[in-house]
Order: C-alpha cells, then sequence, then structure tokens
C-alpha cells in the first residue's frame, strides 16, 4: 500500500491511501497541481510530509530505488539518446508491449525525432512498464492518443492492475476517469484533494 500524508509542494496539501491492485483518477482542470503531486509522491520535485510504501518510509531507501518501486510517466518523456531501443535494458522483451500498443516491431533502431507525439507516449509507457514498478504514476498517458491506441493503454493498466499494480492516473477525461479508477480525486484549487465515486 502506498501512504501519503500530510504531502506539502508549493500550494498544495495531499493525504490518502492507495492500496495495492486500486487505480486512482486524478482530474482537475490545467494548471492546479496534478502534475506537482504525481512528481512530489516519486520525489522527483522538493516536497515536505510522509510517503510510505507498504509502510517503508520513502527517506529509506535511496531515490533511484524508489523511483524504480514508485515510477512517474510524464505526458511528455524525456530521451537521453535518439535510437529507440537504446532506452531500453532488453528491448527484445519490451517487443511484446510494443506491439500490443499498435506499434511496428522494428521501430528498435529508429530515431526518436521520426515518431509522433503519440508514438513517443506508447514508448514511454512501455519504458515504464518494463521496470514493474508497485505503484504507477501517470501523467494524462493517453493525451495524444487517438480512441483504439488508448483503449489499448487503458486495457494494458487494467491488466497491471488486476496483477496489484496500483495506479494514480491523471486526466482531462471524465469518461476515462470514470472507466479507469475505482476512485476519482478532483483537485480542487486550494491543493486539497476531494474525492468521487465513478
Amino acid at each position: 500500500m502506498l501512504t501519503v500524508s500530510g504531502l506539502k509542494r508549493l500550494h498544495l496539501s495531499v493525504s490518502f491511501d492507495l492500496q495495492d491492485g486500486e487505480c486512482v483518477a486524478l482530474q482537475g482542470p490545467s494548471g492546479v497541481g496534478k502534475t506537482v503531486l504525481l512528481r512530489s509522491i516519486a520525489d522527483l520535485d522538493p516536497n515536505e510530509g510522509t510517503v510510505k510504501l507498504d509502510g517503508v518510509l520513502r527517506e529509506a531507501m535511496p531515490a533511484p530505488a524508489w523511483r524504480k518501486q514508485v515510477t512517474y510517466l510524464a505526458a511528455e518523456p524525456g530521451w537521453r539518446s535518439d535510437i529507440v531501443q537504446e532506452h531500453f535494458v532488453a528491448w527484445d522483451n519490451a517487443l511484446s508491449l510494443v506491439k500490443r500498443l499498435g506499434l511496428p516491431d522494428d521501430c528498435g533502431p529508429w530515431s526518436i525525432q521520426r515518431l509522433s507525439t503519440g508514438e513517443r507516449q506508447r514508448l514511454g509507457l512501455v519504458r515504464a512498464l518494463m521496470l514493474r514498478s508497485r505503484v504507477l504514476l501517470l501523467d494524462e498517458p493517453t493525451s495524444a492518443l487517438d480512441s483504439a491506441s488508448a483503449a489499448a493503454v487503458e486495457s494494458l493498466i487494467a491488466e497491471r492492475v488486476s496483477n496489484g499494480t496500483s495506479v494514480v492516473w491523471s486526466t482531462h477525461d471524465n469518461a476515462q476517469a470514470r472507466r479507469v479508477g475505482s476512485r476519482i480525486f478532483a483537485m480542487r484549487p486550494d491543493g486539497s484533494i476531494e474525492e468521487h465515486r465513478p
């Protein structure tokens, strides 16, 4: 279980528990702090408060180890190399996910520059899923995708959730929030969250 208690960053002040195998949809207007919240939980930005995974404090493990367990996926993933497959420890092992998300299986040697925004978004998701994290923090993972690609992403994440992965999924799509989330967290302008049932 992920426990977030008194997490503070800028105007945010948030507390919640996320059970194993639970997907929470995070909603709110642009600029309200959804990305700030996700990045703070992943310890990518300075923040205050207590965050635990299975009772173990975030500070009790090295930051890279925490981020491998509690993985943040940006809406626009970053790329340190220009070749797709160089971003994967084992490209061959990633191919089944690559194909499942509708990408060509020969895209490994492609330049990142050749990819559309939606292709980069799906490959970023594959890269995150290869870590087999306990918790996925997804920042609008289907914002650049057509409905078929978005459905493939939803299906894949639903499988991970059914196998025990916990997910916080930020989305502007109300219908998607109801499909993917067993709970919906609405971020308010004052930096708090209000819980709704889908």
